[in-house]
Formats: C-alpha cells, sequence, structure tokens
C-alpha cells in the first residue's frame, strides 16, 4: 500500500491529523502538561480514557460460547416442543444433561478468567504522562483529552495523539495496516493508537481517547477477522463437521420415514433429539476447559497465555527461535573495555561520554557507557538514533573540541566507509571469541549531514564516508541462571534451537557454546543471508544454529522459511524488532520486561523474564494434548458407536434409544470422563503427524465391536420375548411402545455404559494388562473414576426415580450380569484387535508403532 494511499485510508476511517496550530490551547496546554485538578475536571466530563480492560473472554463470550452454541440451541428447541407436547420428562432430562455439563463447564472458565484476568494486569501497558512538569507512569485508562505524554523506542502509542516535541521518531504501524515498513514522525504528526515507537521518542498530546481512538475501533471489529486454528483444533472442527453430515443423513431419513409411514410428530422429535446428540458438542467444551486448565497452570509456573489455544500449540513446537541478548542472556550489559585506535584512551572515553550524553534517545549500550564516562551533552547539528536495521547510531556536533562527525556500531556494518581498517583486527577476533559484544566508534572532521532528504518529509540515513577508527568498545552481558539446564530439557524434548541475533555472529557462537549447545555449529550473517533466495534460506535456515547480524526483516524471513519447510515454529523476542518475525511465527513468546511492541503481539508472557518457565509451558502443551487425544478416543468411540447402532437396529423396525436414555449415556459415556481426562492428563511427547491414524487404529475396531454386540443383545431380546415387538410408535414409555421394545432399549443402554467404563481404563492403562490400544500410563486415577461411574449408575438403573428419571425399565439381575458379561467380551475383544492389528492388516496399512508414530503423515 502506497503512502498516500494509506494516509487517505487514515482521513477516511479516523478523520484527519490534527496540526499543532490547530490544537485548541485551553484544551492542550504547553509543556508542563495538565494539573490535577484539570485532570480531575476532565475524568468528571467524560474526556477519560475509559476502555473495557481486555485480558481474556469477556463473560458474555464465556456463556454464549457454553451455554448458546448451536448444537445448545438446537437441543434446547427440540427440548421446548418436547414440553408443548406434553412429553415434559423427557424435555426435563434431555436439558438438563446438557445443562448440567454446561454449567460445569462455565464455572471451570469463570474460574479460570478470574485467575488469568489477574495476572495479566501485569503485562498492561504503561503510559508516561506529564503532569504539571514532572513525569508520572500511569495506567491507560487514567488518561485524559489533552494529556502530554512521552515515549521512547519500544513504546507503545495508547492514545491517538498529535506529535509536539522530539527528534526524529520511526514508528512500526503494522498491527494497524499490514504494512511492516517503519513510517517517520515529526512534529505536527499524527500518532495512533495501537502503533510503536521503533526508534527515536518524543512528546504528544492525546487528542482522541477512549473508543474515539483507532485502536478501540479495529478491536470493535476484529470479530471479522478469521481466528488462527491450531492443528488439533483443525483436525477436530473435521470431525464434528463430518459427523453433522451424519446427522444431517440421518434427520432426512427420519423425515422420510415419517411422511411415509405416518409417524407421530413428537416420536420424530423424540428420535431428533437422540440424532443431535451425536454431535460432540462436549468436545468443544472440552477443548475449552483443557486451555483453562493449561493456562492457570501455565500462569503459575510463568507463562501467561495471552491466546487461550496457545497452550495446546506449544506442544508442536519443534523448532524454537530466539534471541541473544534478553533470552539467553539477562540484557544487563556492561562495559568491559575500551581498545584506542586513533587517538588516547583518555580521549576516546572523553569523547565517548559526550556522544551518549549527546543523544535523545538512549538504550541498554548507551546506559552502560554512561555510567562508566559522563559528560555533559551539546547541542547537536544531525542525528540517528540506533536501529537493529542500521546497527549504528550518529551525531554530528559543530562545537569545539568536538567537532565533526561520530558514528558507533557493528564494525562490519561500519568498516566500508572507513578510510582504514588496520590497527584493531586481532583485539576485535579476541574479544569475539570470548562471546563479548564489540562496537566501533569512527569519526569524520566535519559535521556531515547523517539524513538524506527525500520527497515529503521522509529522511533517509546515509553512513558518512572515509571515517577514521578512534576505537573499539567491548561490552559483556551474563548468561541467564539454569539457562544450561534449560536448553538440555529442549534438546530433551526434540525441540532445535536456532539462536538469531544482531549481533557478530562469532560472539552470538561463543555465547551459544557457554549456554551449553555443544557439537560443530554452523554460523550464518545476515549478509550471506541476504544474497539467497527462499530456497537456498530454507536449506540453511534448517542446518544451521546460530545466525548473527541478522536484521528484523531477515528474521522474518528465517522464521517464514523454517514454516514452509513444514516446521512448527516458537519465537522468543523482547524487543520492538522482533514484532514482525513474532507476528510470522506458529507462537509468538515474549518476555515480561520486553517492550510493549512484543508483548502486545505474543501468544504467551513468561512473566518475570523467566527463561526457565519455557520448557514447562512446553511440557503443558503436550498435557493438554496428551488429555484432548484421551478425549477424542472416548467421544468417537461413542459416536460412532451410536451412529451405527441407531442404524442397524432401525433395519429390523425399531429405534435404538429414549431421548433421556440417551442423556444418561452422554452423561456417563463422554461428560463427566471428558472433564476429568482434561484435568488427569500428564505431559508427555506426542506424535503429532499420525493422530487421525493412531485415532483411526483405536475408534473403528472399539465402536465397531461394540455396535455388533449391542444390536446382538437387542435382537436376542426381541426375538427370546414372548411379548409382540411393536414398531408403529418407535418411542415413548412401555404402553406406547411395547414391553419388548422397551426392554431391548434398556438392555442396549446399560450395555454401552457399562462398555464405556470398561473403556475408560482402555484409554488410560494403568497396567499392561489394559494396553493394546493405547501406550501405559500407570495412572489409577482414571480407572477408579471408572469404578465411582459405575456405582453412580447403578444407582440411577435400581431406584425408582432414577429409572424413571431416564426411561429405564427394572431388569432381573441376570440381565445386568448378561449386559456386564458382553461388555467384558467386548473388553477382551477389542485389546485383542488392537493387539493383533486386524483392522490394519485387512487395510493392508501400517500400524501406528509402540510409541505412537507411523510411517505416514495423516
Amino acid at each position: 500500500m502506497s503512502e498516500e494511499r494509506r494516509e487517505a485510508t487514515r482521513v477516511t476511517e479516523h478523520g484527519p491529523p490534527l496540526p499543532i496550530s490547530e490544537l485548541d490551547p485551553a484544551l492542550f496546554p504547553p509543556s508542563i502538561g495538565l494539573s490535577a485538578d484539570e485532570v480531575a475536571r476532565r475524568h468528571a466530563s467524560g474526556m477519560g480514557n475509559v476502555v473495557p480492560l481486555k485480558t481474556s473472554r469477556s463473560y458474555k463470550q464465556i456463556v454464549h460460547e457454553n451455554v448458546f452454541n448451536f448444537i445448545n440451541n438446537v437441543l434446547f428447541t427440540l427440548g421446548a416442543l418436547l414440553l408443548l407436547l406434553g412429553k415434559w420428562l423427557d424435555a426435563l432430562i434431555t436439558v438438563g444433561v446438557v445443562a448440567l455439563n454446561t454449567i460445569v463447564s462455565l464455572l471451570q472458565e469463570i474460574r479460570a478468567k478470574i485467575l488469568l484476568d489477574r495476572i495479566a494486569i501485569l503485562t498492561r501497558p504503561k503510559a508516561t504522562v506529564i503532569r504539571s512538569g514532572s513525569e508520572q507512569e500511569l495506567d491507560p485508562s487514567e488518561i485524559v483529552l489533552g494529556d502530554l505524554l512521552v515515549v521512547h523506542a519500544g513504546d507503545q502509542i495508547v492514545v491517538d495523539g498529535t506529535m509536539v516535541a522530539g527528534e526524529h521518531m520511526e514508528v512500526d504501524e503494522s498491527l494497524l495496516t499490514g504494512e511492516s515498513d517503519t513510517v517517520p514522525k515529526h512534529a505536527g504528526d499524527a500518532l495512533y493508537s495501537g502503533s510503536f515507537v521503533v526508534t527515536g521518542g518524543g512528546r504528544y498530546v492525546a487528542v482522541k481517547v477512549g473508543a474515539e481512538s483507532l485502536a478501540v475501533k479495529l478491536t470493535l471489529g476484529a470479530q471479522a477477522f478469521r481466528r488462527v486454528l491450531t492443528p488439533l483444533q483443525r483436525r477436530v472442527n473435521f470431525i464434528i463437521r463430518s459427523v453433522l453430515l451424519l446427522v444431517l443423513s440421518f434427520e432426512i431419513l427420519i423425515l422420510i420415514k415419517a411422511l411415509v409411514f405416518g409417524v407421530a410428530f413428537h416420536e420424530t422429535v423424540r428420535m431428533s433429539v437422540v440424532i443431535v446428540a451425536l454431535v460432540p458438542n462436549g468436545l468443544i467444551l472440552a477443548i475449552a476447559l483443557a486451555y483453562a486448565l493449561g493456562a492457570i497452570r501455565m500462569a503459575g509456573k510463568g507463562a501467561l497465555a495471552q491466546q487461550a489455544n496457545a497452550v495446546e500449540s506449544m506442544s508442536n513446537v519443534d523448532v524454537l527461535c530466539t534471541d541473544k541478548t534478553g533470552t539467553l542472556t539477562t540484557n544487563t550489559i556492561k562495559l568491559h573495555a575500551v581498545h584506542p585506535i586513533a587517538v588516547e584512551e583518555q580521549r576516546l572515553t572523553e569523547l565517548l561520554g559526550v556522544f551518549v550524553a549527546s543523544a535523545s534517545e538512549g538504550n541498554r549500550t548507551s546506559e552502560a557507557l554512561s555510567e562508566t564516562y559522563r559528560a555533559a551533552g551539546l547541542q547537536t547539528v544531525d542525528e540517528v538514533v540506533f536501529s537493529s536495521a542500521r546497527k549504528w547510531s550518529g551525531l554530528s556536533f559543530d562545537a569545539d573540541g568536538v567537532r565533526g562527525t561520530y558514528v558507533l556500531g557493528a564494525p562490519e556494518i561500519l568498516e566500508p566507509a572507513l578510510s582504514d581498517t588496520d590497527g584493531y583486527r586481532h583485539q576485535l577476533e579476541e574479544w569475539v571469541e570470548h562471546g563479548l559484544r564489540v562496537l566501533l566508534f569512527a569519526h569524520h572532521p566535519e559535521p556531515r549531514a547523517l539524513n538524506e532528504a527525500r520527497s515529503g518529509a521522509d529522511q533517509t540515513p546515509r553512513l558518512p564516508r572515509n571515517l577514521l577508527a578512534l576505537g573499539l568498545v567491548c561490552l559483556s552481558d551474563e548468561l541467564r541462571p539454569n539457562v544450561q539446564e534449560t536448553l538440555n530439557e529442549f534438546a530433551a524434548a526434540g525441540i532445535q534451537v536456532k539462536i538469531i541475533s544482531g549481533d557478530n555472529p562469532q560472539t552470538v557462537a561463543s555465547l551459544a557454546r557457554q549456554a551449553g549447545i555443544s557439537g560443530v555449529l554452523e554460523v550464518v550473517s545476515g549478509a550471506e543471508i541476504e544474497r539467497l533466495d527462499d530456497h537456498e534460506l530454507g536449506t540453511i535456515a534448517e542446518s544451521a544454529t546460530v545466525f548473527g547480524r541478522v536484521t528484523p526483516q531477515q528474521k522474518e524471513r528465517l522464521v517464514g522459511a523454517l514454516r514452509d519447510r513444514g516446521h512448527y515454529v516458537a519465537m522468543i523476542g523482547d524487543g520492538v524488532n522482533d514484532v514482525i518475525s513474532l507476528k510470522r511465527a506458529d507462537v509468538a513468546i515474549a518476555m515480561q520486561g520486553g517492550s510493549q511492541a512484543a508483548r502486545a503481539v505474543a501468544d504467551l508472557i513468561l512473566l518475570k523474564d523467566s527463561f526457565a518457565a519455557l520448557p514447562w509451558a512446553f511440557r503443558e502443551g503436550q498435557r493438554v494434548f496428551n488429555g484432548m487425544q484421551d478425549i477424542l478416543k472416548i467421544f468417537m468411540v461413542r459416536i460412532f458407536t451410536k451412529a451405527a447402532l441407531i442404524g442397524g437396529v432401525a433395519a429390523i423396525g425399531g429405534f435404538a434409544f429414549q431421548p433421556r436414555q440417551s442423556s444418561i449415556l452422554s452423561f456417563f459415556a463422554a461428560g463427566i470422563p471428558a472433564i476429568a481426562l482434561a484435568s488427569f492428563a500428564k505431559p508427555g511427547p506426542g506424535d503429532h503427524v499420525s493422530l487421525m491414524r493412531r485415532l483411526g487404529h483405536f475408534v473403528v475396531p472399539a465402536a465397531l465391536l461394540q455396535a455388533l454386540l449391542g444390536i446382538a443383545l437387542f435382537t436376542a431380546y426381541v426375538i427370546a420375548s414372548p411379548e409382540p415387538f411393536i414398531t408403529d410408535h418407535p418411542g415413548g414409555t412401555a404402553e406406547e411402545v411395547g414391553i419388548t421394545l422397551y426392554t431391548a432399549q434398556t438392555i442396549l443402554t446399560v450395555f454401552l455404559v457399562f462398555c464405556s467404563l470398561i473403556l475408560i481404563p482402555l484409554v488410560v492403562p494403568p497396567t499392561p494388562f489394559f494396553t493394546g490400544g493405547s501406550e501405559l500410563r500407570r495412572d489409577w486415577r482414571p480407572t477408579m473414576l471408572s469404578v465411582l461411574l459405575l456405582f453412580g449408575f447403578m444407582a440411577v438403573a435400581l431406584t425408582s426415580l432414577g429409572r424413571l428419571s431416564f426411561d429405564l425399565k427394572l431388569l432381573d439381575w441376570r440381565d445386568f450380569v448378561i449386559c456386564g458379561t458382553a461388555a467384558l467380551c467386548w473388553g477382551f475383544g477389542t485389546r485383542w484387535l488392537w493387539r493383533a492389528q486386524i483392522l490394519s492388516r485387512f487395510l493392508g496399512v501400517h500400524p501406528p508403532s509402540a510409541n505412537g508414530t507411523a510411517g505416514d503423515r495423516d
């Protein structure tokens, strides 16, 4: 998008920027800012920046997604129809079981929201405001119209305003426009909320606050944007859509049967209730619950999930890209030494002191120098503020004693502009080999223009030619505590670590070795990357470990190249220069102490800058993924078994379930087990590639055998019963459907509940005896849950209130024995089918191996 088009878009959608000359002096006072009384008056007059704090999903969203989703709405509608037809108990139980599952999920999610909201406030951007002549750090909600705000490199523009003072500033507006190029700003230019200062800094006046600011308006329209789904979410969506097609097919057949055979309307509604219940609505709730529980556990270990699915995304990561400064190191930069080249050491230190004191914007390097070399700042003729893209900063002076142009930056960047490169090579290489950061300080005797004027207000920084090298500046940065143990955990989890830094490649490689990365490190520089096409870059990105002197754009290219090669990439960044690569990654991770820009685009924030919390976050992602695998097995076996039974029983002229029988089956076979398995899940490596094949290997034999035994039981009871088999009314009470069908439906329900309870230890085997479809877990909690659920179901089946509530017939003890025996036969038979790999042999495909891998992708 051109600058003209971009500005036209802003003017159309947001109104033109307000020039300084048009600002009302009564609303926007001079540099001292507003007084406390004036701030209070403007708050009272509705001129405050009142915007709801959005730290997670709102309560309205949670209620809407849990209660008023599509499937619930259909079931509620069918329940209302049953109520109108006088089938109040059917309506009550059908809707009641759905409501119970929904309430449990609601309570868990609301509890998670409360905890996460408390923690998320820690990462909310702050604003520096000048009031009554002094600077104050405030929450953005305390800003009022006309406040005078101060920003520096890395800060977020929190309200719309007009720049009134400051040197040259470059702003990243990519979150608003989608354009990654920085935009130069000068006095009188408009600044938009949601953008970030990349280089420079200055002051601006708040001219649009609250709902009038651009960021808020864009946020209100964010619902139209597509949410990025994880691989597991995409697979779950595929399963749900497939089941919806199946349900739609069944519903069409029911309508045809009702029209052809004259089935009563209330019977059609009752059958529809059973069929709609096939849709695994609880699966979506289980995913939300698993994410919420995972986010709470992550927060307890020092990692805040800003996106719910970031928890599960962590389990997919196989490549971790990280900067050196602020991630592997503490970002506590200290001056190590200086090496004079063309001047005496005393003169070199004097000039360095004046250089950093005169710069309009500082950074970690200038802070380290100013602590040692203190001097008074001087008026500059021109200035270029440091940026990670240029890798140098410069000042021009026209004062006695320091007249000339001075540049501080990366030696390899400044070398082409030097008149002589001899005299410092040996010292430079020695420091680099020890992992120290080295900068070159150079000089030109004349005060040259550092910014080349171009069209409009844009200026391009220009490095002067024929510079004289004055000296080397050596800086040190200590490694983070336990960084070696952390990197070892990544390696143990099969995660490749790529270190991408703006520092000298050899310096980064040396630090990587100190951090514990062993073996031969392939090192690549930004200059080499610039010469590579996309294919060559992909090859290098996979093979190399260290990338140095890399620009922000090259970081983005590296992340993109790894993703194009099929890797699931996590990127850690803490500076505004990392924003574009963070947005390109599958999982964006920021440090809490990093820039507001990095935190704003991150999926995950490491609280207290705890790099050691990251392996724990990966394990938590594995826990969520493993739990969802178990839940998928439970749901899919139930869905396919019920679907096969509905079709099979319909073939002999009956209907498999009553609505209330279907409800109790959903409660004991899926609802409670899903919630429990989400809580019981443990971390561990999971195979994401062949997930669907492994689910097929588990589900198809279990569901097919269960359906065949269920149809056999149903048919056997129909044949053996002395009562007539009435099929005219395939639903309702015993008097309406006949004793035989009513008994067979109850038998089928009891058999399926027994099978579902046996399925739980087969999904999470506590001992080798239960293995075959799943690997050994040695976790007895799911099995104990299965036993408790058995007692709960028997309490329902053996009490008159329970039978009345769920439309069950009183069975003889021999019927329970038959159902239990059939369920045990199903359990042993399914285990044999898994271990003998009957399905895989029949289909002629390679079965998943014992560790869950397979030869082919899904």
